[in-house]
Order: C-alpha cells, then sequence, then structure tokens
C-alpha cells in the first residue's frame, strides 16, 4: 500500500500500488500537508493545517486513530530508526517538536531557525536535519542530546531532503 496527503482536499488516500487502485481516502481537515509512515508500518502521520494537530492514522484499519496536539501548524516528519520517536517541524514557532510514539505526546521541542519545512534523519539515527525555508539553512540536530549541533548554509527556499549513499 501507499498513502498520499491530499492537501486541498484536506484528505489522505491509501493506494493499492499492486492493483492500482485506490482503497480508501481519509478524511484529516479542511487541508492537511505532508505525510510519513513509521518504522514498522503501522502509524502515518499527516500535519492539519487548519489546527495545531498532527493525525495519526492506524494503518490497519486505515482511520484516525488519534490527533498529537502540537504548539503549531506542523509540516514535515521523521521517525527515528529505533521507532521511538517522531520528529514534526513546526513553522509557525520555528521548532521541531519531538513526539514520543509510546504515549503519542510532544515529549521535547527543538528551536531551530525559521520556517523549518522538511526532517530527514541519517540513517544510523544519529542526526536529523532540517530544512528550514526561509533562513536558508539546515539544522543538524543531534538525537543522542536533542540539541542543534550545527547549521548548513543551504540558500533560499530549502525545503525537501533526501538522502544518498
Amino acid at each position: 500500500r501507499g498513502y498520499t496527503a491530499n492537501v486541498g482536499p484536506g484528505t489522505v488516500s491509501v493506494l493499492d500500488l499492486v492493483g492500482k487502485k485506490t482503497i480508501a481516502v481519509i478524511p484529516i481537515s479542511g487541508e492537511t500537508q505532508r505525510i510519513s509512515i513509521s518504522n514498522d508500518d503501522r502509524w502515518v502521520f499527516t500535519a492539519d493545517q487548519t489546527k495545531p494537530r498532527l493525525a495519526v492514522i492506524d494503518t490497519a484499519t486505515n482511520k484516525v486513530k488519534s490527533w498529537v496536539p502540537l504548539p503549531g501548524t506542523g509540516y514535515g516528519t521523521a521517525s527515528t530508526p529505533d521507532g521511538r520517536f517522531l520528529l514534526v517541524a513546526v513553522p509557525p514557532t520555528n521548532q521541531v517538536a519531538v513526539v514520543d510514539l509510546t504515549n503519542m505526546k510532544v515529549a521535547r521541542t527543538i528551536d531551530v531557525p525559521a520556517s523549518p519545512q522538511e526532517v530527514l534523519i541519517r540513517p544510523d539515527g544519529k542526526v536529523a536535519y532540517v530544512s528550514c525555508n526561509t533562513s536558508g539553512k539546515i539544522a543538524a540536530i543531534d538525537l543522542a542530546d536533542w540539541k542543534v549541533q550545527n547549521l548548513i548554509t543551504a540558500g533560499k527556499f530549502a525545503d525537501g531532503l533526501a538522502w544518498a549513499k
């Protein structure tokens, strides 16, 4: 299966990629943004753009299981390789919220440069990279102590991130 966030309609589509058909369309809000999946494929996460909360979709039922309150509207998300935490970019507060996936609550927030967009976690699980759009910086967060270890100049409107070996 595949999942896609449908921004304008505020839904998530569940796709049968082999059968090439839509299995379900899950209502989220008036507008949703970005999507990620937990490392164990149990949860899909997407950010409500009308309220400061994150939808947690149960992949067994393809329904919203719960909502995680955030300090502001969320955007890009990524799970740590150990499956314990989900990092959420929160542009309105210039923070990354760290959601504890055992209790689905924000455990801490980390200040980053203006307008964080996307989160990419290094395959070894030691560092998360967060693109910060209006500052043109990438914040490198040490996941052992949850602090920004350095800033990388990327250029104006830094957004999507991908990893290459």
